[in-house]
């Protein structure tokens, strides 16, 4: 090969070099940078079904994601949510369940930051958008199972904390039991925990001590209670079969899925088009945000009758045509 030859190769490859350096360049600059905070460590499932979500997009190159976990204490809480957000991020999930006024002052101090905050209350302009867990359609239709599969008309239900966002699925279940069986009665509990299997574990024994032949398991302790005393169970945001060793025990559960919302979130943010939303739409059936896990081996274990008309019910709630009543009152035990 001449010179002339060589040269042009050693420009082809400059020139490819550098095309390479502003493809990276400009694909580094097309990430956000998005900080979680969250109070439960991260394997609890309502952490995760947040995180598995930003994990996934930072591994696909869309986002830069970092998190704290575990931070039980109101006053901690705040200062890293203080310390996240003077840190610039573009994007911060978290928590304003335990410091719903304080959280919404902080958002206000940084008005450059995008704020998608689990909070009970309505979003605040201009950055302050909010979710919550508005899992009551998939609460209403396993209510609908457990009322129909009870032999002794006593189900069990155990709960982290009194908050909105629970008591609205403990309702929607009620409702969906009473709707296949008008003479269900019901054993009300609340760990005052967000994460305590062992504890959680011990409140369904007292319920099953009691009668209960059926619990809806709010939280991860119950599924082992359930199995180790056979009776039936019925989980919520994640596949608590398949996930939560509920085989043969776990019925079905209200899963919860965060995808689209986050990734709207995302998207808003990197379009610079962010603005203060509530996020409740996409956690319902219709945004594909819930929706019944398999029945797995209940499938013929479940009356026929019974599987249909749920199906029925999930077909008209998915189509508009049935609205599961939203009740965030604490329920009551009724026997």
């Amino acid at each position: 090969m001449g010179n002339d030859g060589k040269r042009s190769l050693q420009v082809f490859a400059a020139i490819a070099i550098a095309a390479l350096t502003v493809m990276s360049s400009a694909a580094s600059a097309e990430k956000i940078k998005v900080v979680g905070l969250f109070s439960p460590p991260v394997q609890q499932k309502w952490v995760y079904t947040l995180h598995r979500v930003l994990a996934a997009e930072k591994d696909a190159g869309e986002i830069d994601y970092s998190y704290s976990e575990n931070v039980t204490n109101p006053t901690e809480y705040l200062r890293k949510l203080r310390d996240a957000a003077a840190a610039k991020p573009d994007l911060i999930i978290a928590e304003g369940f335990q410091i719903p006024r304080e959280a919404r002052e902080v958002a206000k101090a940084n008005p450059g930051v995008a704020f998608l905050m689990a909070d009970a209350g309505g979003p605040q302009e201009p950055n302050y958008s909010v979710f919550d867990s508005w899992n009551q359609e998939g609460t209403y239709l396993t209510g609908m199972l457990a009322g129909a599969m009870t032999k002794t008309n006593k189900i069990g239900m155990v709960g982290g904390y009194p908050i909105p966002d629970v008591n609205r699925t403990f309702n929607s279940f009620i409702a969906g039991a009473l709707a296949t069986n008008p003479n269900a009665k019901f054993k009300v509990a609340y760990t005052s925990s967000w994460y305590d299997p062992p504890k959680e574990k011990e409140f369904a024994m007292a319920q099953i001590d009691g009668g209960v032949d059926t619990i809806f398991a709010e939280r991860a302790g119950v599924v082992p209670a359930a199995r180790e005393r056979r009776i039936l169970a019925f989980g919520i945001i994640n596949d608590m079969n398949k996930l939560e060793n509920g085989k043969d025990v776990v019925v079905s559960s209200a899963l919860w899925d965060m995808t689209s919302a986050l990734k709207h979130a995302i998207a808003t943010v990197k379009a610079k088009k962010y603005k203060a939303e509530d996020y409740k739409e996409w956690s319902l059936m219709k945004e594909g945000g819930t929706q019944l896990s398999p029945y797995y081996e209940f499938e013929n274990r479940i009356p026929a009758d019974v599987r249909s008309k749920v199906k029925e019910t999930a077909d008209a709630i998915a189509a508009g045509k049935f609205d599961v009543k939203i009740d965030n009152s604490e329920p009551k035990s009724t026997f």
